[in-house]
C-alpha cells in the first residue's frame, strides 16, 4: 500500500462522509414533513437499484454475488441496518443532527464491548478501559437525571447498538461470504423488508418540489457507498475508520447552519470524549499485538 493510495483512500473515505451526511440532512427535513416509513422505503428503492446495479456489472452478474454461506444471516443484516436507519432518522426529527451523530459515535465501542460475547474475540484491558471512558462521554451528553434528559435520546444510543451489531454480523459472514454479497443483501433485503411496511405508513409525495429532494436522496446514498467502496478498495479499513468520524463533523455544520441546532457544552465535551476512545480502540485493534497481549496478559 503507497503513500499515494492512503492519501487517496483518505480523501475519498472523507468525500463519502460528507455525502454521507448530506443525506442525513436530506433526511431529516424530509421525515419532519412525511413518515419516516415513506422516506426510508424510497431512499431504500434508490439505494436497491444501485446495488442490483453494482453486482450485475460483476463478473457472474448477480446469479454469483447473491450466493451466501449464510443466507438467514445476511437477510437478518438487511433488515437490521433498515431498522436502524429508521430508528436514526426519527432521532433526527426529535434530537437533532448533532446529538444524535454526538451519541450514535460511540458505537465503535459497542463494537468492542460485544465482540467477545457475539465473536469470542479477546479484548485487552486497556481498550476494555477506553470502552469505560467512552461511556462516560455518553452519560455526559444524556445527563440522567437532570431536567434537560431528552427520551429521544435512547432513540439514538438504540440506534448506535443496532448498528454494532449490524457491524459484528457482517464480520461474522464475512469469514465466508465476498463484501460485494454483503453489500448485494444490504440493500436487496432492506429494501423488500421497508416494502411490506410501506403500505401500512405512506404519506403520498406533495408536488415536484419534495420529489427532487427525494431523488437527491437516493442520489447521495448512491454516491456515498460508492466512495467508500473506493475509498476501500485502495486503503485499509483500519486505516481509514478514525476518518469515519468526520461524518460527525459535516452533520453538526449541517445542524447549526441548516437547522438552528445549538451545540451545548456538555454535548461537545462527551463527543470528544466518545471519539478520543473510539478512535484509540480503532487504533489498539489495528495493531500487531505484543507477546504479553497475544498470551492475554494485556
Amino acid at each position: 500500500m503507497t503513500t499515494q493510495s492512503v492519501r487517496l483512500g483518505i480523501g475519498l473515505m472523507i468525500l463519502s462522509t460528507f455525502v454521507l451526511a448530506t443525506q442525513d440532512g436530506i433526511s431529516r427535513y424530509l421525515a419532519e414533513a412525511y413518515n419516516v416509513i415513506t422516506v426510508i422505503t424510497i431512499r431504500y428503492w434508490f439505494f436497491a437499484v444501485f446495488v442490483v446495479g453494482v453486482s450485475t456489472m460483476r463478473k457472474g452478474g448477480v446469479r454469483r454475488v447473491a450466493r451466501t454461506h449464510h443466507p438467514v444471516l445476511q437477510v437478518f443484516r438487511g433488515l437490521l441496518l433498515i431498522a436502524e436507519i429508521c430508528i436514526g432518522v426519527l432521532a433526527f426529527t426529535l434530537l437533532g443532527l448533532i446529538e444524535t451523530h454526538a451519541i450514535f459515535a460511540c458505537y465503535p465501542l459497542l463494537v468492542v464491548a460485544l465482540s467477545g460475547p457475539m465473536l469470542g474475540e479477546s479484548v485487552g484491558w486497556r481498550r476494555w478501559l477506553a470502552v469505560g471512558i467512552g461511556f462516560l462521554g455518553v452519560l455526559i451528553i444524556l445527563r440522567p437525571g437532570l431536567q434537560v434528559f431528552s427520551p429521544a435520546a435512547l432513540l439514538a444510543l438504540a440506534s448506535a447498538l443496532m448498528f454494532a451489531i449490524y457491524s459484528l454480523v457482517t464480520r461474522y459472514v464475512s469469514r465466508r461470504d465476498s463484501a460485494e454479497t454483503s453489500f448485494f443483501y444490504t440493500g436487496v433485503a432492506g429494501a423488500l423488508g421497508i416494502s411490506l411496511l410501506a403500505p401500512f405508513a405512506w404519506n403520498p409525495m406533495q408536488g415536484w418540489v419534495d420529489w427532487g429532494w427525494m431523488l437527491m436522496l437516493g442520489c447521495t446514498g448512491a454516491i456515498g457507498h460508492f466512495l467508500l467502496i473506493k475509498a476501500l478498495e485502495v486503503t485499509e479499513a483500519n486505516t481509514l475508520q478514525p476518518f469515519a468520524y468526520f461524518h460527525l463533523v459535516f452533520a453538526t455544520i449541517y445542524g447549526l447552519v441548516l437547522f438552528g441546532e445549538v451545540l451545548e457544552t456538555p454535548t461537545l465535551i462527551g463527543t470528544v470524549v466518545i471519539v478520543a476512545a473510539g478512535i484509540y480502540t480503532i487504533l489498539r485493534t489495528g495493531r500487531k499485538p505484543t507477546l504479553g497481549e497475544r498470551r492475554g496478559t494485556v
